[in-house]
């Protein structure tokens, strides 16, 4: 997909990275760039990450080939609302939402079958905002297409354009169904967010100033904006509270183990990790060669 005109709408971390990636690989697109902070699309005009500032994100959306919606989730249903009536005919849109169940359902009810396929580029940072995009940030990176049953048999062609799209910035695609990837997700991405809070919400001021590098580390995510959180662990509530208590089955587990001074059994379910890791470090690896 070589688009001549796209609009992005939320121009913050990652919409103005999908702006300045496109300027590498479809150096003759026009991005049209809606934000509420007049401030946020200035900074993204002179960064290069938009062509055009949009005022009305129905006005925003007139021409493109595709939007991209880069708002937080709580928002997603609203700006679907906004930009219905105002689209192309053959305008798709898609989104970069860590959720998917509810946002598919909405573009489906709101703009028609065939017209919403919603995406996830898992790359990002705890960091939010236009200052902090990064040409590269989606290179080599996964993202997650959740198209549904009958998107897939009517329209493939257009599963195929937005596919492409993220294939064009030098990404990875995988398809999944949207209660799948919500599914999946709860474990490997919002159970992980929760945790490195909890961490630090656990922490006495003492504790606090004994932490190392390895906490910091551990503990990073823990930084990421509160509200944008908020929406997400809502969204998915069903899934993220099975994922804890699966977690606190592992806890038990350890639990018991130290209770009994159990020092080889202990040190089996640590190398038993540790060698789980590994793989994934390495298969990651060995994906972005």
């Amino acid at each position: 997909m070589q688009p001549r005109q796209i609009t992005i709408l939320g121009v913050g971390l990652l919409g103005g990275s999908i702006g300045l990636a496109l300027r590498s690989v479809a150096p003759d697109c026009k991005v049209i760039g809606y934000g509420h902070r007049k401030s946020t699309l200035d900074a993204a005009l002179a960064c290069g990450a938009i062509d055009v500032a949009g005022d009305d994100p129905g006005k925003a959306v007139r021409d493109s080939e595709l939007v991209i919606l880069c708002t937080p989730v709580g928002l997603l249903e609203e700006y679907l609302g906004k930009i219905a009536a105002a689209l192309p005919p053959e305008c798709l849109v898609t989104d970069v939402g860590s959720t998917k169940r509810s946002v598919v359902a909405a573009g489906r009810r709101l703009l028609g079958g065939g017209k919403f396929i919603g995406s996830h580029p898992m790359a990002g940072s705890e960091k939010r905002g236009i200052e902090y995009a990064r040409a590269d940030l989606f290179r080599n990176a996964l993202c997650i297409l959740t198209p549904t049953a009958e998107d897939v048999r009517k329209d493939p062609q257009a599963v195929a354009r937005v596919e492409d799209f993220w294939m064009l910035l030098h990404m990875r695609t995988v398809r999944l169904d949207a209660g799948e990837h919500d599914r999946l997700l709860a474990d490997v991405s919002h159970l992980p967010h929760v945790l490195a809070a909890a961490l630090v919400a656990m922490q006495t001021e003492q504790g606090m100033g004994l932490c190392g590098k390895g906490f910091i580390d551990t503990t990073r995510i823990a930084s990421g904006d509160g509200g944008l959180w908020r929406d997400i662990l809502v969204d998915n509530a069903d899934h993220l509270r099975k994922s804890i208590k699966r977690l606190k089955g592992q806890l038990t587990q350890l639990e018991g183990m130290l209770k009994a001074e159990d020092g080889e059994q202990l040190r089996a379910w640590l190398d038993a990790a540790a060698l789980k890791r590994q793989k994934l470090v390495e298969g990651k690896l060995h994906e972005m060669e």
